[in-house]
């Protein structure tokens, strides 16, 4: 398939949220916020997570439409892109969601899989694929635990709880009153179960570009 050479890259959609998001927010909301992606950074999140070359961890979960799915049977009959999106209160996550969407039958057609998963209840995971007309399969990671696994769930730094819990709600989306996310990761495995490519970020504004994920699914 041929990328189109007039769709704006994801890197630019979000850039446009960012720019959006620095003229609604106070100054001092907004260095909160920064300085939260520093915190979280500086715990070594990034380095410590599982890493190209590892084997990935498996799994055995629910989507919001019942149906369990053990994450290695899906390896085995090919490469899997594994992406976690912290929530569909996230509006960097529903941009990501909405492109990579618009690259699944690419993915399909490269045989590979392309799975999402999330830490938020099934109920508001079908309503955030409802919302951006998702087609992939999403599977509800509760209580972060694989994430945890993989090394890239984390605790919010003090300054933002507040406004993750006050304002946001997230306990409402995640059934629990427990202050975390998961890094906004994305992994390519192979049918061994290796992973051959990983986008880990701290800062939530940025994402694995859908070109460089389909690179890595050819490049299989």
């Amino acid at each position: 398939m041929c990328q189109d050479q007039t769709r704006p890259t994801l890197a630019t959609q979000l850039d446009e949220v960012a720019a959006g998001a620095a003229k609604r927010f106070p100054a001092e909301v907004l260095s909160t916020f920064k300085d939260g992606i520093k915190n979280v950074k500086a715990t070594g999140i990034e380095a410590n997570a599982i890493q190209v070359g590892d084997l990935a961890i498996d799994a055995e979960l629910t989507g919001w439409d019942g149906n369990t799915i053990k994450l290695s049977e899906l390896w085995k009959s090919g490469p899997v892109v594994l992406m976690w999106y912290r929530g569909g209160w996230c509006p960097y996550c529903n941009l990501q969601l909405r492109a990579m969407q618009k690259e699944l039958s690419a993915i399909e057609g490269a045989g590979a899989r392309l799975v999402v998963l999330t830490p938020e209840l099934p109920e508001k995971a079908k309503e955030t694929a409802e919302r951006n007309g998702l087609a992939m399969i999403a599977l509800h990671d509760k209580d972060n635990e694989l994430a945890k696994q993989y090394g890239i769930a984390f605790d919010l730094p003090p300054a933002i709880i507040p406004m993750y819990r006050d304002k946001l709600k997230l306990g409402s989306f995640n059934g629990n009153d427990k202050m975390e996310l998961p890094l906004s990761a994305t992994y390519v495995i192979d049918s061994s179960g290796k992973i051959t490519y990983a986008f880990l970020d701290a800062d939530y504004t940025k994402r694995a570009e859908p070109t460089e994920v389909m690179a890595a699914v050819k490049a299989l």
